[in-house]
């Protein structure tokens, strides 16, 4: 399983930067990792339809604290004051990989 061998907090630039066991790096903004949680406060358990609207959570949102959640999470409290997701390695490689993805498109339809 990939897991994370270094995790930093780049308060300033309101950025989550994992470094992965396979050497990859990912710069998660915190806004989009908040948008992506998938706690049951944020997301239907029984539908998996989403319950929270991402155009709520600020640009200027604040992680006020994290923690390993045993050997396969984070929990995070977010300076709007929810706390209730974990973002589980793969959930948080998956972000990442989600982000790269529509960064490249975003290059690829500004470069017509």
């Amino acid at each position: 399983m990939i897991s994370p061998q270094n995790i930093r907090v780049h308060r300033d630039q309101g950025v989550l930067e994992l470094t992965w066991s396979d050497q990859q790096v990912s710069r998660l903004p915190f806004q989009f990792v908040r948008q992506n949680c998938r706690c049951a406060v944020c997301v239907d358990e029984m539908t998996g339809r989403p319950l929270l609207d991402p155009d709520t959570i600020p640009a200027d949102l604040g992680l006020l604290d994290i923690s390993l959640a045993g050997n396969y999470a984070l929990r995070v409290r977010w300076s709007d004051n929810h706390d209730s997701g974990l973002f589980t390695w793969v959930h948080l490689k998956d972000i990442g990989e989600r982000l790269e993805t529509a960064l490249r498109q975003r290059r690829d339809n500004s470069d017509d």
